[in-house]
């Protein structure tokens, strides 16, 4: 599968945005031969398992100019970099407890020159301030140790009709995972097969939380 599935979705992307999501396939399988980061049998649906399943993520928001994203145990770099390169005039912030899929993260940010996106190895109790507008993330933990973990890192100031919450990737049907919630949670389920027709994400959904 080659960048093409994205463009078909995102057709109004820049020159420079369809090089560098184009590049994205030559610099994970180069990276991925040195350091297993994405698994071996899945390299070559690197664009609809990964980037696109990224992306679903922009279906529920448009990041604005300015906005501040972390991306929480980022991994290889899902689904941060592929919204760095969709939004190059937010700010993202990948990190993970795992210094040599940072590595990866870093040389692929490198490559692409994304002045955008910068990639650090901590955990997110190592961050100690209300910084960020959104914090996405993909198959990290459950919904209610994301919000443990993140809510404090959100902060009180507004820039998008989307109030500021937590935008996790996670498959259907999550019901004990949500009953786990504080009281007050306020959540929002967006099935992703209504964007994207690839039977990859019949069962997947962006999950939004907010306080």
């Amino acid at each position: 599968m080659s960048a093409d599935v994205i463009f078909s979705y995102f057709p109004n992307l820049s020159e420079r945005q369809r090089e560098q999501f184009a590049a994205l396939d030559g610099l994970y399988r180069d990276w991925n031969a040195k350091i297993n980061v994405i698994s071996r049998k899945d390299i070559d649906n690197l664009y609809v398992h990964h980037v696109l399943h990224s992306l679903a993520i922009a279906k529920v928001i448009q990041f604005r100019a300015g906005a501040r994203v972390l991306d929480l145990g980022t991994g290889g770099g899902f689904p941060g970099i592929p919204l760095a390169i969709l939004f190059p005039e937010a700010d993202f912030h990948l990190i993970d407890g795992t210094a040599k899929k940072i590595r990866v993260c870093q040389e692929v940010i490198s490559a692409l020159g994304l002045k955008n996106c910068r990639a650090e190895q901590k955990r997110a109790e190592e961050l100690k301030r209300p910084a960020y507008d959104f914090v996405v993330t993909r198959a990290v933990a459950k919904i209610d140790q994301l919000a443990a973990w993140s809510l404090r890192l959100i902060a009180d100031k507004q820039r998008h009709g989307l109030p500021n919450g937590i935008l996790a990737l996670k498959g259907r049907g999550l019901k004990q995972e949500l009953s786990a919630l504080p009281k007050g949670a306020y959540v929002e389920e967006y099935p992703i097969d209504k964007w994207f027709s690839e039977d990859f994400f019949s069962e997947k959904e962006v999950m939004y939380l907010q306080y």
